[in-house]
């Protein structure tokens, strides 16, 4: 019972970040910025996040290589 839970959790997660993906891709795209097109923001400041994801992977890295040496 508390596996279907963590793993509902889990895929409403990937679900939502799929959304939210798929949404952003959709307001940049060349189509959507048409002449007729409003201006419009992205939900995710994807440089941020990708910048963050990259920072967490060197220091979970590193971590791990502190940890795994001793």
């Amino acid at each position: 019972m508390i596996r279907r839970t963590f793993v509902g959790m889990i895929l409403g997660a990937l679900l939502l970040g799929f959304g939210v993906y798929i949404h952003d891709s959709m307001q940049t795209s060349e189509v959507a910025n048409g002449p007729t097109a409003q201006s419009r923001r992205t939900i995710v400041n994807w440089d941020v996040a990708a910048d963050s994801w990259n920072s967490l992977k060197t220091r979970a890295h590193d971590d791990w290589v502190r940890i795994s040496s001793k």
